[in-house]
């Protein structure tokens, strides 16, 4: 199938099409595609939308054990009012600028770029209201409209000072430690929870405290320095937040898990390459597909965040809507500090359709039909995007080669591998206002590849979490307890 990019300079004749269509009108204006195909000037192909009225009901959901785990943790991080956008990707592309070639709609953390890493994430400031400092990111909808007539997106803001921190902070070396809420049992005594929790913070602080102590302290002592100096009291304050945390499980009667052993941390020297037990980044690792990375550096989004093939004006979700889910089979664990999470393949026409997802739906359908097409809804739905996140985590893991094979997703009836622990599903659902005269005349679409030029099956998410363990036993407790929780 044939995709055919949209230029600003037939934006004029698009319009003209979607007005005569919205009159009634039966005249389109149409030009020759490479394959002889008609088409409307600045439309995509008629193939790649579906009326989804006419799709037969294809959710199946897996059925329910007696030990499911039905609650549900909803964050509050907006809908990008702030117009954080770029075309990087930390994640698939360290370092690179318009390593995505496509445009993200970002929420949760707010230094998100190329340059980002554990530490910088852990630094920078947040939308959620809860203090989630998780990154959550997903190319932009746009909609191809008149220049006469367009609504000018936000002008970018100049991220080059935030960039350049990043890097500094990046060629420091950095506190490593292991993670403790994911060592915690699946049920938390509620009577244990406020100490848990107080224990959690206090090994947070202890960690930001060595970092700071690190920093500012380069260059002095000799070779031991850092270890007799930092490390060593770390490790022993941690040894008595967890020996406290051992003794709340204990006091209530309950098998304390054996946390002692998590004490010990280590300096990650934040220049070495390569996944170091799923590391921050890899040279190697390329999620989206094999990129040539020259001169991308170069390329720039113009005043209103638009990229060579990827033009329009940027739709921000009516709803963002962030929520991490249970279980269908039983209880969840907690996900570890600064797991990476893929949803989807931004490469997918190169790649093939092996990790690509149906993600497409309309306000109303999100339980029967989810379709690889950009839906045309009827009157009164409203467009919208599900991404389900992968939720088997191989329990040790932060991130892999391909960003994909230390978490997975569960089977047809909800079931992990064996050797990989359910955590909380997240799942994004993004609702878009986009008018049904333009869903008909085919005129929006997701932000791509270029090579990709516009592939509905191309539609990803990623996800870096960033969560204070304290916010995430507070979710896991939620999600396994069967409670609504919002924040």
């Amino acid at each position: 199938m044939a995709f055919h990019r949209r230029k600003s300079t037939i934006w004029l004749t698009a319009a003209a099409a979607a007005m005569a269509l919205v009159a009634g009108g039966a005249a389109v204006v149409a030009v020759g595609s490479a394959d002889g195909t008609a088409l409307a000037d600045g439309a995509l192909d008629e193939g790649l939308f579906v009326d989804i009225t006419k799709v037969k009901p294809n959710v199946k959901k897996p059925k329910p054990e007696n030990d499911a785990t039905t609650g549900t943790f909803t964050v509050d991080c907006g809908r990008n009012e702030n117009g954080h956008f770029n075309p990087d990707n930390f994640i698939a592309q360290p370092g690179v600028r318009n390593g995505a070639q496509h445009l993200h709609d970002y929420v949760g953390n707010l230094s998100t770029n190329a340059d980002s890493n554990n530490k910088s994430l852990q630094k920078a400031g947040t939308t959620c209201k809860n203090g989630d400092k998780s990154a959550y990111f997903w190319p932009v909808i746009r909609i191809n409209k008149a220049e006469d007539d367009e609504e000018k997106a936000p002008p970018k803001k100049d991220d080059k000072a935030q960039q350049d921190k990043d890097k500094a902070d990046k060629a420091a070396p950095t506190v490593e430690c292991p993670d403790v809420a994911s060592a915690l049992p699946e049920d938390v005594p509620d009577k244990a929870q406020a100490e848990i929790s107080r224990e959690l913070e206090n090994i947070e602080k202890q960690i930001d405290e060595a970092d700071k102590r690190i920093a500012s302290s380069q260059g002095q002592g000799g070779p031991n320095f850092v270890q007799n100096a930092i490390l060593g009291p770390l490790k022993d304050k941690r040894v008595a937040a967890l020996d406290r945390m051992e003794i709340a499980f204990r006091r209530l009667n309950q098998q304390a898990p054996e946390l002692k052993q998590l004490a010990p941390c280590k300096l990650k020297d934040q220049n070495s390459k390569g996944l170091e037990n799923g590391g921050e980044n890899s040279d190697t690792a390329q999620a989206e597909g094999t990129e040539n990375k020259k001169n991308q550096n170069n390329v720039e989004e113009n005043a209103n965040n638009e990229l060579p093939g990827n033009e329009g004006e940027i739709q921000r979700p009516e709803v963002a809507e962030l929520q991490f889910r249970g279980s269908p089979v039983g209880k969840v664990v907690a996900m570890p500090k600064f797991l990476r999470v893929l949803y989807g393949d931004a490469k997918a026409g190169q790649n093939g359709p092996k990790n690509a997802k149906a993600s497409w739906t309309c306000s109303g359908f999100e339980d029967k039909v989810l379709i690889d097409k950009y839906p045309i809804c009827p009157q009164g739905s409203k467009v919208k995007r599900i991404h389900d996140f992968p939720s088997c985590w191989d329990g040790k893991n932060i991130d892999s080669a391909n960003h994909r094979d230390h978490i997975v997703f569960p089977d047809q009836n909800g079931k992990c591998k064996k050797g990989f622990k359910a955590v909380p599903q997240l799942r994004i659902s993004l609702t878009y206002n986009i008018p049904r005269d333009v869903q008909q005349a085919r005129l929006y679409s997701v932000d791509s590849f270029p090579e990709e030029e516009h592939n509905p099956l191309t539609d990803h998410d990623d996800f870096a979490n960033v969560m204070s363990q304290q916010i995430m036993t507070r979710l896991v407790n939620c999600v396994n307890t069967g409670k609504k929780c919002r924040e």
